[in-house]
């Protein structure tokens, strides 16, 4: 009895109360919390996944119209962590404004003085004893009479039409006389003979990059040429730049250096050959040689060397010198790029004090010994 009397009926529980409980138990039992909470967030990582991966597809082909996004579409359709972004045509756009810049920056600064003011070769003494020397040689070299340009090579900026120079100029661009020469024939061929610039535009750019394919660099030339091609039209209505005859040196360099893809050495080749005028362009030979002389400072960039040999060398040396040096540096054992010093170089020997002791080309940089093999038809 006693046992029985003790014994306390159990309470009862309603629904609440027993929803309470298995509240209370599920918060006891960490294992299963932990269970749960795996449980709940999965499907929204997974959620996340899928909605990255839609938001990088593209759009349906029914809504790839013509009209481009504008900037506001273009935000929306981004992801806002990942702030504002460029399109790689903007990008690549930025740059080639950039470098335009930079070549007038630096044409502006040194288009009437040598960025070396302090050095003070060549002389002008210097540079006619360097044109007798060259000279007996090679041969004396006088600029002719006409300009005419040739049939079955590309040559460089020897043409009487400006536009026409420019093109044959750029195809000669980093590779050898052999390579351009193929290329203009080729580009002849393809559209029916030469300054077909209509014919030219019409086709693309593709097609013209097929055409001058066996000159290399197809892809940068021929966006070069098209571009100037389609400037040259949109600013004067005809495919000429014959109006740079009657501009002056540095209004004529300015215009052609604000061509994408055409540097300081392809406007003064340009400005010499067909203007006519008295303008040093430096290759890889007139480079390398010059550091030879010591007629530059050794670590100067191409496009200084230029700015320095423009200032220095008399106006009526810079037609015959330029072609001397370029004749020397292909045929000169001593002279050509990995050439050694034999002591034999009559125009090395005469410059002694100012040459480089070793091999002609220590001084150059790798990629310098490159383009000068190019250039060469070495590097076939």
């Amino acid at each position: 009895m006693a046992a029985a009397s003790s014994a306390q009926p159990r309470p009862r529980r309603s629904a609440r109360n027993l929803k309470r409980g298995n509240d209370i138990k599920k918060e006891e039992s960490p294992d299963e919390s932990a269970g749960e909470l795996l449980k709940a967030t999965a499907p929204a990582k997974r959620a996340r996944k899928r909605v990255k991966t839609e938001a990088s597809l593209p759009p349906p082909k029914d809504e790839d119209v013509d009209t481009p996004l504008t900037a506001d579409d273009s935000d929306d359709k981004r992801d806002n962590t990942s702030g504002p972004q460029k399109t790689p045509a903007k990008t690549a756009q930025d740059r080639a404004a950039h470098l335009q810049a930079r070549k007038l920056k630096s044409f502006s600064a040194y288009a009437s003085q040598s960025p070396f003011r302090h050095m003070a070769r060549p002389t002008p003494q210097e540079c006619r004893l360097a044109h007798g020397i060259l000279a007996r040689l090679h041969g004396d070299r006088v600029r002719p009479d006409t300009v005419v340009a040739p049939t079955g090579a590309a040559g460089c900026g020897n043409s009487p039409s400006v536009l026409d120079a420019l093109v044959r100029t750029i195809l000669s661009q980093n590779t050898s006389d052999r390579n351009s020469s193929r290329a203009k024939r080729s580009m002849d061929d393809v559209y029916g003979g030469s300054d077909r610039w209509d014919a030219i535009v019409d086709g693309g750019q593709p097609r013209l990059q097929k055409a001058i394919q066996s000159g290399g660099l197809s892809v940068v030339k021929s966006k070069a040429i098209m571009g100037i091609l389609q400037q040259a039209k949109a600013r004067y209505g005809v495919y000429s730049l014959d109006h740079l005859f009657g501009a002056s040196d540095d209004d004529a360099m300015r215009e052609m250096l604000s061509f994408q893809g055409v540097g300081p050495k392809t406007a003064s080749c340009v400005l010499l050959f067909c203007l006519r005028r008295a303008s040093f362009a430096v290759d890889t030979h007139v480079y390398r040689i010059t550091g030879l002389l010591g007629w530059r400072p050794p670590a100067a960039s191409r496009e200084e060397a230029q700015a320095h040999l423009d200032a220095r060398v008399p106006p009526e040396e810079k037609y015959p010198l330029h072609v001397l040096l370029i004749s020397h540096g292909k045929k000169c054992a001593e002279c050509r790029a990995g050439g050694k010093n034999l002591g034999q170089c009559e125009l090395r020997k005469a410059f002694r004090r100012g040459k480089l002791e070793g091999e002609a080309g220590e001084d150059m940089k790798e990629e310098e010994m490159k383009a000068v093999k190019q250039e060469d038809g070495q590097g076939e």
